[in-house]
């Protein structure tokens, strides 16, 4: 007698092809630090080499119309970009399936995107459950390097970001220009009066969906899905042309219906066939590295970094803003 079983044929209607392509183009939406980053190409392999100047080229005037002309060289070093496995299980009692009469998935669908983002974003900035492959998140580097300012230290939150010991000064003494900032959501309201001696702002909001808001003409992100460790540090500004990602493989999904999944500590939660359950399990896998480049400004690898970062006060404070416009640089 043939063991009749639900194949991967069989479920397929339940996960349209539509649906797998679109998450794969709302998971970067979903982040806030993917759309400030560079994406590079799709990645071929497990693993790929991102070369990085490390030593730079000299020139030198020629003595007399005869003179010996000097030469020069270069290095590069290799830093490596490894694809990890993002990945979710969603199990759900087939009963429920049979009973709902709306579409869970689409109710799961930007839920999954979501936590997906937020993931990444927590990785790259804070280093929360990091893959060891790779770099050191950007708040703990950036203090390593010694860029870093503390709220209320200045003359107002103006000058903490944009004046001559602010954030992104810190950044261009590195030889870096600032394109963009990451802040947490409860930013906004110290930022969205903040203006120069001639009373102008320096914060615009957008008025189109999906476009950020700017600060001081570069796009900036809030975290309101809880990323940012207050405790540690409440923005990022950077040079983000240097934090690269690359997609080793789109989100792709699996219904399981015969599976057990199990608690970390190796007991069973669910015996899908034993409870009539199915599951969804949900995979993507990218590559995440940042590079700091040597630059002239600063050839010292020990404090040379593209990004710095606001830290809190003890006790938080922000004076009225009277920052003049030739600090914006």
């Amino acid at each position: 007698m043939a063991v009749n079983i639900i194949t991967r044929q069989d479920a397929e209607a339940l996960i349209p092809v539509e649906a797998s392509r679109e998450i794969i183009q709302n998971v970067p939406q979903r982040s806030k630090l993917l759309p400030l980053m560079r994406r590079l190409p799709n990645m071929t392999a497990l693993q790929k080499t991102i070369p990085v100047l490390s030593s730079l080229p000299s020139a030198s005037f020629v003595n007399g119309d005869t003179g010996q002309k000097g030469t020069t060289n270069a290095k590069w070093d290799k830093l490596p970009l490894t694809a990890e496995e993002l990945a979710v299980i969603v199990p759900i009692s087939e009963n429920v399936l049979a009973d709902a009469d709306y579409d869970i998935w689409g109710e799961l669908r930007p839920q999954i995107e979501e936590a997906f983002g937020v993931a990444i974003d927590a990785a790259i900035a804070f280093g929360t459950n990091k893959p060891a492959s790779w770099p050191t998140a950007i708040v703990p580097a950036a203090i390593a390097a010694g860029n870093n300012v503390q709220m209320g230290t200045g003359t107002d939150l103006a000058s903490e970001i944009i004046g001559p010991d602010g954030l992104m000064a810190k950044v261009e003494n590195d030889g870096y220009r600032v394109n963009g900032f990451f802040a947490d959501g409860t930013m906004e309201a110290y930022l969205r009066d903040l203006r120069d001696k001639e009373n102008r702002f320096l914060y615009t909001r957008s008025l189109e969906e999906y476009t950020p808001d700017r600060l001081v003409g570069r796009p900036i992100f809030y975290d309101n899905q809880g990323i940012f460790d207050v405790a540690q540090a409440l923005m990022i500004a950077g040079d983000f042309s240097n934090a690269v990602y690359a997609i080793r493989q789109d989100m792709t999904y699996k219904v399981l219906t015969e599976a057990v999944i199990q608690n970390a500590d190796g007991t069973i939660a669910y015996n899908l066939a034993q409870q009539d359950m199915v599951a969804l399990r949900c995979v993507m896998r990218l590559g995440v590295q940042i590079a700091a480049p040597i630059t002239r400004r600063n050839e010292n690898n020990a404090n040379r970094y593209p990004f710095a970062v606001l830290q809190p006060a003890s006790t938080q404070s922000t004076n009225t803003a009277t920052t003049d416009e030739s600090e914006v640089q």
